[in-house]
């Protein structure tokens, strides 16, 4: 037995019902980079935003674990049962695990460390409220991720599990692509990193693999090849601004359509990929110069490439409302564009820090084309206490 394993062992020993655990964990938006982020290896740049979704875990007296959420899931106890863990009212399993698959994924990922460790895994009560959705309709902000990072980091911390960043990443990861390994994981990254950063996802089948064949601990200290985070300076002299849809859209819905189609593969997908790696790149560059027309000129490209992917697998990631959303900024000299997925959701522009005049005349076109403008901010810190 290691030292650090002594000691983990020590905390999860004393660890009493009445101890209590919080951590928060921030929402995202896409910058640039979308779609092609799910290749591995390929960029794309994300902000965290100061919107979060809490998980407080303290421990149960009653069922091994108990999830209480305002995400759409009522009050549910589960049981243990061959490492998985199971409704214990069996009528409503589908219902449940629908509810709270993230949740439910990420306290099994902890829990198989914890055995590997050869650590108990005691009864854990968990509550999560979010302010990434409103009336029960999401905003498009991640709340998905965010609830994968922050329930990975309070379960394990409860626990007695002292774990880095790239640790608690790595363990949101692999629970979140046992879901869908479609996704590309840049909503975790910014909401365990926080700030600007820039993101290259790894291939998730690979890291999948690895967890079956050599566990979970092996799989966060091996390499995942194409795998990358930096953090990127804030743009200068620019205001980031976010409008909602009032549509709210599914991401796995828009890749998995995505990836049904026979663009996959061909040409116009290698010409994608490859045009949107180097505006992300110039994009990187224009942040860290501190080159805001040189930044607005990337986003602009970005937006064109969406829209020549919309035009050409029809997967309708402009709506009405992005459309016009995205024109509202450019006719003030800013650049828009959809944030994520589209079909919905949110979209970002970026405009004159200083025209004061000219951001209340976007909020007002937005506002006028049924655009509800979102008074977020950058959030500079990702999961915390």
């Amino acid at each position: 037995m290691t030292e650090q394993t002594a000691v983990e062992r020590t905390v999860a020993e004393q660890t009493v019902a009445g101890r209590t655990v919080v951590r928060h964990a921030p929402g995202k938006l896409f910058v640039a980079g979308e779609y092609a982020v799910v290749e591995p290896g390929a960029p794309a740049i994300l902000v965290a935003v100061d919107r979060h979704i809490t998980v407080a875990v303290t421990g149960s007296a009653g069922a091994d674990v108990v999830i209480t959420s305002d995400l759409g899931a009522r009050r549910v106890p589960w049981r243990w049962y061959e490492g998985r863990l199971v409704p214990r009212a069996l009528d409503d399993e589908h219902g449940a695990r629908r509810a709270l698959a993230h949740v439910v994924a990420a306290v099994e990922t902890v829990a198989r460390l914890l055995a590997e460790r050869g650590l108990p895994v005691p009864a854990l009560d968990i509550t999560i409220t979010s302010r990434l959705h409103e009336d029960g309709r999401k905003y498009g902000l991640g709340s998905s991720g965010a609830v994968t990072v922050a329930t990975v980091d309070a379960v394990a911390a409860f626990c007695g599990l002292e774990l880095p960043a790239g640790d608690r990443f790595r363990l949101a990861l692999l629970a979140s692509a046992r879901l869908d390994p479609k996704g590309s994981g840049g909503d975790l990254a910014a909401s365990t990193f926080g700030g600007w950063i820039s993101y290259q996802s790894p291939d998730r089948e690979f890291v999948l693999d690895l967890a079956r064949r050599l566990g979970v601990e092996r799989t966060l200290r091996a390499p995942w090849p194409g795998h990358e985070v930096r953090r990127l300076r804030a743009p200068e002299g620019l205001s980031l601004q976010v409008g909602w849809t009032g549509e709210p859209a599914s991401t796995g819905t828009m890749v998995s359509g995505l990836h049904r189609r026979t663009w996959r593969g061909s040409d116009s997908h290698h010409r994608f990929v490859r045009t949107s790696t180097d505006l992300v790149h110039a994009c990187v560059e224009a942040l860290q110069g501190s080159d805001r027309e040189g930044l607005l000129h990337q986003i602009r490209r970005a937006r064109q490439e969406l829209a020549r992917l919309d035009d050409e697998v029809g997967l309708g990631i402009f709506t009405p409302e992005l459309t016009s959303l995205c024109e509202a900024a450019e006719a003030v000299g800013g650049a828009a564009k959809p944030s994520g997925a589209g079909g919905g959701d949110c979209g970002i522009a970026l405009l004159d820090a200083e025209a004061s005049r000219d951001i209340s005349e976007v909020r007002q076109r937005w506002a006028a084309a049924g655009v509800l403008p979102l008074p977020v901010r950058p959030a500079l810190e990702g999961i915390e206490e």
